[in-house]
């Protein structure tokens, strides 16, 4: 009686682990719907406000830029984008978000001492990987709950 337990088990768990593998590489939609976001970022002697921005993969981004006090500068690591910024003249900039990740900005134009400390961050979200996680999560979870009950029912 043991020996058949085994082997239905075991096609049990070969199934459950073929779906585990198969939610982990379905293929994702390359973006959900992209949203428009126009961010202010004021620019003065040593920081940005804010110093940190967020938005979702594939989303248009436009920055309205301000200096507060000195000439600055603007450059978004990753994206290649550099702006000049003088006091009282906003200038903006545009870009889609395509990459996923956490990317510096910075001041392009020597405007001090503390130069050198004067770094944002944008953020670029994708919750792809956090849905994908959460499916196979209940993947798993309904497995073992079918697995451990087979298992009772059989003894």
């Amino acid at each position: 009686m043991m020996r058949r337990l085994l082997p239905k088990r075991g096609v049990l768990a070969t199934m459950f682990a073929m779906l585990l593998i198969a939610v982990w590489f379905i293929q994702l939609p390359a973006s959900a719907a992209s949203t428009a976001h126009t961010l202010t970022l004021d620019m003065r002697q040593f920081e940005f406000t804010p110093g940190r921005f967020e938005v979702q993969q594939g989303d248009t981004v436009t920055i309205l830029l301000t200096a507060s006090d000195v000439v600055h500068g603007f450059y978004l690591d990753g994206y290649g984008i550099e702006q000049r910024v003088e006091p009282g003249i906003s200038q903006q900039i545009s870009f889609t978000a395509d990459q996923a990740g956490k990317f510096r900005y910075r001041c392009a134009v020597s405007c001090g001492t503390l130069h050198p400390f004067m770094i944002g961050e944008l953020v670029v979200n994708t919750n792809f990987p956090f849905w994908r996680a959460l499916a196979m999560l209940g993947v798993s979870l309904i497995g073992s709950l079918v697995y451990l009950s087979f298992g009772a029912k059989q003894s």
